[in-house]
């Protein structure tokens, strides 16, 4: 390759990587904890009784009969959330189109209807924040589908740079005293051996944030503003009826399970989605994991509310190609397969990406620093103010919402993240980098080490508690939480030692 080539792939990969960079370390970091979404859900309150069957589907009925007496628009399209991955307790949502508005609706402990924000909870905030950025919902996954595509071309351009040295670098991790060579040679290594794992999560992130922009050339260019009525199929079990206008009892909660559960025989109901309810042609849409050695492991049976009868079941080999891909797309990218092996290797991986974006950012400083004098460029201690704050913050951040969520369950959990982040970008430009750095990990060490603390102040089960009693999901959390305080501790201590005894002639030093 000529040499005029591999300067502008370099170049390519630089400035789409720092463009990039930040935002998708953000969503690494915040991904690889929304991998156990379903573990942490109840992690920050007492453990809670997990409910016999007939008792869920009672309390579920309840629910679905006072939401609908109190609030009778939620006729139109209700979502009931069936205790078990999701919590031991049943939910309600109902989406207000006029207000853009989704309501979520629970029992609380004294039995009375409790109407909460429809994303709420620190396990959901940090799902958003995976794909938002802690920005409006709408803007920051419209946002994150672009990164997406950006992140694609920055896989590319860094496969087409490090190709001519792929098999005499691929497995070197040179130590000594060049520590850019070092860094080097760490991102090199976590992002070619993990490379597969990047273009899944770079292609399934565009498609599942913007899948829908994408679409548009072909809707008013090829299908004359009719490709989503041809698309309407592949997304719904069954097509919808128009109400009869004439009231009609529909069936009790547990007699639509066991209907649909026999309809597809090894599916597991999660949700009831209620289209009309109290009407004659009233239709209920449950779905449920069906696992089937299919990438697809989700299901859909669409029942007639009134009579019970079966409209359509569709299984996870019944799916049509659209939808089987977009499904497929959805579980390679939130790693819903394989069990827990797979879970904690995509917690792995998300961890490594985080590092591929920092270390892309700290190669970039070390490429533009002065060799012969101790001032740095101001652009270079930009960059590494920006870097520190925003990816420590979110670190930091993160944390802070886990301490929030269990001590103090009043406080906003959106405006406690927005509250540590901010302040530690703040805190990276007004010290010194190499300072800034060593006192934010610290905090990030805290931060983090308090989490299993808290987490037994808020559920009154500390760590070992939760192994004798065999809570797993709550002592590996606090385990995990354990381990990367030490982790940032010993990086803290690192960044320390490399100001004071390091080269004099980097933004990193404290000399």
């Amino acid at each position: 390759m000529k040499a005029t080539t591999l300067r502008i792939f370099l170049s390519v990969h630089t400035w789409v990587g720092l463009a990039s960079g930040m935002l998708l370390f953000i969503a690494f970091y915040a991904g690889a904890i929304t991998v156990f979404v379903h573990e942490l859900q109840g992690w920050e309150r007492a453990p809670q009784a997990t409910p016999s069957h007939a008792e869920a589907m009672d309390v579920s009925q309840a629910l679905v009969e006072r939401v609908l007496r109190e609030q009778p628009k939620a006729a139109e399209g209700l979502t009931l959330v069936l205790p078990g991955d999701h919590g031991p307790r049943p939910s309600a949502y109902w989406y207000e189109t006029a207000t853009d508005t989704q309501h979520k609706f629970v029992f609380r402990d004294d039995g009375e209807l409790e109407q909460m924000p429809g994303r709420s909870g620190f396990v959901q905030f940090i799902y958003d924040l995976h794909f938002t950025a802690g920005l409006p919902r709408t803007w920051g996954t419209y946002l994150f589908g672009v990164v997406s595509i950006l992140y694609g071309l920055a896989l590319v351009s860094g496969v087409v740079i490090y190709a001519p040295v792929f098999l005499k670098d691929l497995f070197a991790l040179r130590v000594g005293r060049n520590i850019k060579r070092l860094w080097q040679d760490a991102h090199n290594v976590v992002g070619v051996l993990s490379l597969p794992f990047h273009v899944i999560f770079a292609w399934s992130g565009a498609v599942l944030t913007i899948g829908f922009l994408m679409l548009a050339p072909f809707q008013f260019l090829v299908f004359d503003n009719r490709l989503m009525t041809v698309l309407e199929q592949d997304f719904e079990i069954a097509p919808h009826v128009e109400p009869a206008g004439v009231a009609r009892p529909f069936l009790p909660v547990a007699d639509l399970v066991r209907r649909v559960e026999t309809a597809l025989p090894g599916m597991t109901a999660e949700s009831l989605f209620y289209h009309d309810a109290g009407d004659a042609n009233a239709q209920v849409t449950a779905y449920g994991e069906a696992p089937q050695r299919r990438l697809n492991g989700f299901g859909g049976v669409a029942v007639n509310a009134v009579t019970g009868e079966v409209i359509a079941a569709v299984g996870p080999k019944d799916f049509p190609p659209g939808m089987s891909m977009l499904r497929g797309l959805q579980t390679l990218h939130y790693g819903n397969f394989g069990g827990f092996a797979v879970k904690w290797l995509y917690f792995l991986l998300g961890l490594a990406g985080a590092f591929l974006f920092y270390s892309g950012n700290l190669l970039w400083i070390e490429a533009r620093r002065k060799r012969r004098q101790v001032e740095q460029p101001g652009q270079t201690r930009f960059v590494a103010g920006l870097t520190i704050g925003v990816c420590l913050g979110c670190i930091a951040g993160i944390s802070a919402v886990f301490l929030v969520a269990a001590l103090l369950p009043g406080v906003s959990i959106a405006g406690s993240y927005a509250v540590v982040f901010l302040a530690a970008i703040a805190w990276a430009f007004l010290r010194p980098p190499a300072r800034a750095a060593h006192e934010l990990l610290w905090l990030c060490a805290l931060l983090t080490a308090a989490i299993p603390v808290a987490g037994w102040i808020g559920s009154g089960e500390h760590l070992f508690a939760a192994l004798w009693n065999g809570h797993w999901h709550r002592a590996l959390t606090d385990a995990t939480a354990l381990a990367m305080a030490l982790a940032f501790q010993r990086m803290a201590a690192a960044t320390l030692r490399r100001g004071r005894e390091g080269d004099p002639h980097s933004v990193w030093s404290l000399q």
